[in-house]
């Protein structure tokens, strides 16, 4: 009956009982009971084809009186007879009374004999391998491999370095025929591109003749791939992973809000990866969204704050004031604001309240609609229109304001973390305006034209929640530091309100901003950014 509990199995995992439902993998059974069991071709998210043997472990089940039924033993639960041959955990589900164990000399001596098939014919390459440091051949050698080998014939030689993809590069000669990167192909991206051909030791990884591997899920095999077999052409060879930071965030390319892992050394981000998040995206991405962060880099970036007219960067105070004395006093019906849906709820929350300060009530964000895959990529080019929607800054004036700045009615704008030429604002337009204050990461072809310019930090420079399409609350967590004097955007607009104002507006931090923010909101009651985690939480 659909919905309705698997029902629960006892089950000794090296001499202790444990419950599991029914169904479940042994292998996970094991892992849940603290046991790790080493493997390459098992993957929780991917069919199991139980072909790296490497998971094998010994397995019994209840002995049986005449009248079959299991002979219990003092302790009430069934004693297990062992069976004479290993079986693999992987392709194995659990059951009532069946016994397993991980660590018997039978299961060490499996280990040991895959581990030497598999390292007969691998290249001795580890110190220029791209996947040494996170590598499980690496890894199992060293626990259950035997440190010396007994093979003397010469190894056999495959495909190195072989372009498949815009962004894959293949070394058949460290493939151990795991099939993850064949299975996730078919499975998962749903483009059967890879297989195997040839036979016995030459086995060799392949593309299907006239195809490449050019899906946007491509960079996923290299993630999966457990040894050095896929690499990334746009990370290969330019950093040990062991000097990497990691930094679990939230993807900002769309409004999936695809869970991350940034990683980073001295203030450079050199990868981003997929971190497991089952309610949002599994544990893959799009190769789109990962590779879209070289941007935090770029010669273009705004790192001092300018003020029309004045040769030398201006300093922050500064800077706010002549922003503040621009917008202070201003008719209303002449100033419009556009901020943007990848800005966080915290700096929208604070972008609307400099709105109400001035009195401002053309305010809107930029829609960004594109065309979706079904799958990852959504249909929203904005990460957190859903958190614009709820402060009630999505407001479809956009059109208006556009057609306001050209005909001169709108004589001053606020521009926050977008282009005005891609609001449908002429450089015309723009040159004419009396006031015109530009915040954001890059130059663009707003900057030339502000009265005063203010750098902020990027995604990744800074924390923060976003709601994605789901009406999931994430959270942004900062891994590198803003480039110059840049700041990070909520720092500029708390100051700039005060200065408009004159009213100082105690908020020291961003936990500062977000507990105002859930005290404004009726759906964010209670929470904190802390509570929020690093799963996120869905709201109501």
């Amino acid at each position: 009956m659909s919905g309705t509990a698997a029902p629960i199995v006892n089950v000794q995992v090296d001499g202790e009982w444990k419950q599991f439902p029914k169904g479940t993998r042994l292998i996970e059974a094991c892992m849940e009971s603290g046991k790790f069991i080493p493997h390459y071709c098992y993957h929780p998210k991917l069919s199991v084809p139980g072909n790296c043997r490497m998971c094998m472990v010994e397995l019994g089940m209840p002995k049986m009186s005449p009248d079959r039924k299991p002979m219990l033993g003092a302790d009430g639960h069934p004693e297990i007879a062992w069976g004479p041959r290993p079986a693999i955990s992987c392709a194995t589900e659990v059951s009532e009374g069946m016994g397993v164990r991980t660590d018997s000399p039978m299961v060490k001596e499996c280990r040991d004999g895959v581990m030497e098939f598999l390292l007969i014919n691998h290249p001795l390459d580890c110190p220029i391998c791209d996947q040494a440091g996170e590598c499980r051949l690496q890894e199992f050698s060293v626990e259950f491999g035997k440190g010396e080998s007994r093979f003397v014939e010469e190894k056999v030689k495959k495909p190195k370095h072989v372009d498949i993809g815009e962004r894959i590069v293949l070394d058949d000669e460290r493939c151990i025929m795991c099939s993850r990167c064949v299975r996730f192909m078919k499975e998962i991206a749903h483009d059967d591109v890879l297989g195997f051909v040839n036979r016995g030791s030459f086995n060799a990884l392949a593309v299907y003749p006239g195809r490449r591997l050019d899906n946007n899920y491509s960079l996923n095999t290299v993630d999966i791939c457990p040894v050095g077999a896929l690499t990334s052409k746009d990370f290969r060879f330019k950093m040990r992973v062991w000097f990497l930071k990691e930094t679990p965030s939230i993807d900002v390319t769309c409004g999936t809000g695809s869970n991350i892992i940034i990683s980073s050394r001295e203030n450079v981000v050199y990868r981003i990866t997929p971190r497991e998040n089952d309610d949002v995206n599994s544990c893959w991405m799009p190769d789109s969204h990962r590779l879209n962060f070289h941007y935090l880099h770029s010669d273009d970036r705004l790192v001092e704050p300018f003020v029309r007219g004045e040769e030398a960067p201006a300093k922050w105070p500064r800077a706010i004031e002549v922003a503040a004395a621009a917008l202070r006093g201003r008719d209303p019906a002449e100033t419009a604001i556009i901020v943007s849906a990848r800005m966080t709820n915290e700096e929208l929350f604070l972008a609307a309240g400099l709105a109400k300060a001035l009195g401002i009530e053309n305010i809107d964000v930029l829609p960004r609609p594109q065309a979706g895959d079904g799958f990852l990529v959504s249909d929203d080019g904005n990460p957190n229109t859903s958190g614009a929607k709820l402060l009630g800054l999505a407001t479809a004036r956009l059109d208006a304001i556009a057609r306001g700045v050209e005909a001169g009615t709108i004589s001053g704008l606020v521009v926050l973390g977008e282009d005005a030429a891609d609001c449908g604002i002429s450089e015309p337009a723009l040159k004419r305006l009396d006031v015109l204050i530009a915040m954001g990461i890059l130059a663009n072809k707003t900057t030339p034209h502000a009265t005063v310019v203010l750098p902020a930090g990027a995604w990744a420079e800074k924390r923060g929640s976003m709601i994605n399409i789901k009406g999931r609350l994430q959270r942004l967590n900062r891994a590198i530091q803003p480039p110059g004097n840049a700041r990070d955007d909520w720092e500029i607009l708390r100051d700039l309100t005060e200065s408009v104002t004159g009213t100082p507006a105690s908020l020291a931090s961003i936990e500062d901003v977000f507990k105002k923010l859930a005290a404004d909101v009726p759906v964010l009651h209670g929470l904190t950014i802390s509570r929020i985690g690093d799963l996120g939480i869905p709201l109501g």
